[in-house]
C-alpha cells in the first residue's frame, strides 16, 4: 500500500467500549471515502469484530485490552482487531442460517463480518487472535 497511514485505539474489554468505535473511525478521512452503504457495512463488521473480541476473546475482562488498528491507503482501508483470548477456529463457527441456529441469540458476528467486508482473515497470535477486515475504496 502506498501512502499508508495508521491509526490506533485501545479499548478495555467492557461492552460499553463499543461506543468508542464509531467516533474513532468516523474521524479518519479515508474511511469517510466509502460510499454510504459500504460505510455502514464497515461499521457493522467492525463493531461485530470488536464485540467478539471483548466478549468471546477476552471474556469481558476489563483488565484485558482490545487493540484496534486502522491502516489506510489510496486504495483500501484495513482494520485489525486484536484480542488476548485463547483463539478459535473460524471454520468451526456454525452458519447462523442453519435451521437449528435461526432462533438462537448471538452467533451471527463472524457471518456478518464475512458477508459485509471485501476481505476477512483470522490469525492466531501468541497472545490471542487478530481479525483483518478490508474494504477497497472504489
Amino acid at each position: 500500500m502506498s501512502d499508508v497511514r495508521t491509526y490506533s485505539l485501545t479499548l478495555p474489554s467492557d461492552r460499553s467500549s463499543i461506543a468508542a468505535v464509531e467516533p474513532f473511525v468516523a474521524s479518519i478521512e479515508s474511511v469517510r471515502l466509502l460510499d454510504e452503504q459500504r460505510y455502514y457495512n464497515m461499521l457493522v463488521a467492525l463493531t461485530e469484530a470488536v464485540n467478539n473480541a471483548i466478549i468471546h476473546g477476552n471474556g469481558a475482562d476489563p483488565t484485558k485490552m482490545v487493540e484496534l488498528q486502522v491502516q489506510t491507503s489510496s486504495s483500501e482501508v484495513i482494520f485489525l482487531v486484536n484480542d488476548s483470548g485463547a483463539g478459535f477456529d473460524p471454520e468451526d463457527v456454525p452458519d447462523p442460517r442453519q435451521p437449528d441456529m435461526l432462533l438462537r441469540d448471538g452467533g451471527r458476528g463472524v457471518f456478518l463480518i464475512r458477508h459485509l467486508a471485501d476481505v476477512v482473515e483470522f490469525f492466531p497470535t501468541t497472545s490471542g487472535t487478530t481479525v483483518l477486515i478490508k474494504f477497497f475504496l472504489l
